[in-house]
């Protein structure tokens, strides 16, 4: 029987997951995020989808990134009716995820004149069609196709999803976790794929070692903290996070730096971190023995939640060094705005970026070395220590991409290389090409490629 995939989204970007596997009688779409760029919802998420959502009969999502996931009640108000698939933990963490994306998406369409893209009953909707899986819980869908999620180790709750029909199956990587992670367990691995669908984020560059990672953080805030300045750091408040707040607690537990004032200052990374504290049986077995013994993971001394808008402005009256965590994690909205238009002009100030900055955001403005920089309509210089940890990302890197993907070499028809800046994509491409010998290919967007499932 003839089986089509689609690359709807994803392809010549980071952002915008939405793939589409379809039989004679059966559409499964894999994501359905949000494209992120300048603005929150870049004016390609407001044109109509596609295909016609009442036809999709399941949607089977990878993790709860926005990216990933911002464009599913936009699909429902659209007229999906069919149902939708994740782990639980996905499910859960989506949930904040979409009333947080809700308040930004309005305040941008009133800003911009435009209508809402999608409203709270859009959401509730979505939720009520929602399922949650277990990771290795075989579910049967129609037309002999099936499929089974693996742990990707990427954001509590990813996962690989395998879509199955008789003994051939293809393989949606999503994100995969830059293994071994702080928290989470390691990347399943992959080995008897007909067909692998990959991302490619770093596809053309390897992130440090954990152990210059881990020293370069210590040493970046014992300098700054030694010079009586503040830290920011803008974070993504699923996961880098959580990741950055582990990494101060055992700083600070183990004397490696002084104890300061350290502010979560993003009410969605709070309520993620209080999932990550009920979900802790998805965490590392080093990770668990450490919250048996009694370990807070996510506390310690000095460190404030910081909800309400008063609180965080609050901040900027601390006085002495400090820590700041706070969203969006590129500098493109959110708290982490303003405290960078408070703390860039003064040089004894560091900005610390621990993730990826994409095309046209603050944040890769600030990477890339500018001089200054306007937020809120106002030109700010930039005069603080810039600096950037790539270890912390929650990505693989290309060489354990290759090592990934190579995994599939005996079995593997095709590698649909997807979800990364052009360059890195193509990068990537020749890399499993030359080194690893796979059938890589750099798909086109919009074309139906046909499979053997």
């Amino acid at each position: 029987m003839k089986t089509n995939i689609t690359f709807v989204n994803g392809v010549g970007e980071v952002t915008g997951s939405n793939f589409l596997v379809e039989s004679n009688e059966m559409k499964i779409l894999v994501d359905c995020g949000l494209v992120q760029g300048v603005s929150f919802a870049e004016k390609e998420n407001r044109v109509p989808f596609a295909y016609d959502p009442g036809s999709i009969d399941f949607l089977l999502v990878t993790h709860a990134h926005i990216d990933h996931i911002g464009r599913i009640p936009k699909l429902v108000k659209d007229g999906f009716q069919g149902k939708i698939y994740s782990t639980y933990a996905t499910k859960e963490i989506s949930e904040e995820m979409f009333k947080d994306a809700l308040k930004i998406l309005q305040m941008e369409g009133r800003k911009n004149g435009l209508p809402d893209l999608y409203q709270k009953e859009d959401i509730a909707k979505a939720l009520s069609l929602w399922r949650g899986v277990s990771y290795h819980e075989e579910v049967l869908l129609k037309e002999g196709f099936s499929f089974y999620l693996k742990d990707a180790g990427h954001i509590l709750g990813s996962a690989m999803i395998e879509i199955r029909r008789g003994d051939r199956k293809i393989v949606f990587t999503g994100d995969l976790g830059n293994s071994p992670a702080p928290l989470l367990k390691d990347t399943e691995s992959v080995t008897d794929a007909d067909y692998l669908v990959m991302e490619s984020v770093y596809g053309d560059r390897n992130h440090e070692t954990k152990v210059e990672r881990d020293r370069r953080f210590s040493q970046i805030i014992q300098d700054t903290i030694k010079g009586g300045g503040t830290v920011v750091i803008p974070v993504f408040s699923l996961e880098r996070a959580q990741n950055i707040l582990y990494s101060l607690n055992n700083l600070i537990e183990d004397g490696h730096i002084i104890s300061v004032p350290v502010f979560l200052d993003s009410p969605l990374a709070i309520a993620i971190t209080e999932i990550y504290r009920k979900q802790s049986k998805n965490f590392g077995a080093k990770i668990q023995q450490e919250i048996k013994e009694g370990d807070d993971i996510f506390d310690f001394p000095k460190l404030s939640f910081t909800i309400t808008n008063e609180e965080s402005d609050e901040i900027h009256h601390v006085k002495g060094p400090k820590i700041i965590l706070a969203g969006s994690g590129m500098s493109s909205g959110g708290r982490v705005s303003k405290h960078e238009k408070d703390f860039l002009p003064d040089s004894k100030n560091t900005v610390l970026l621990v993730g990826y900055q994409s095309l046209g955001t603050l944040g890769r403005n600030i990477e890339n070395g500018a001089k200054s920089v306007r937020i809120n309509g106002e030109e700010i210089p930039v005069r603080a220590r810039i600096e950037n940890i790539r270890g912390f990302s929650s990505h693989k890197d290309s060489d354990a991409l290759i090592d990934f993907a190579a995994g599939t070499k005996d079995k593997v028809k095709k590698v649909f290389v997807v979800m990364g800046e052009p360059k890195a994509s193509l990068f990537l491409v020749q890399r499993l090409r030359d080194y690893a010998d796979l059938p890589a290919i750099y798909p086109k967007r919009g074309a139906p490629y046909e499979i053997d499932l």
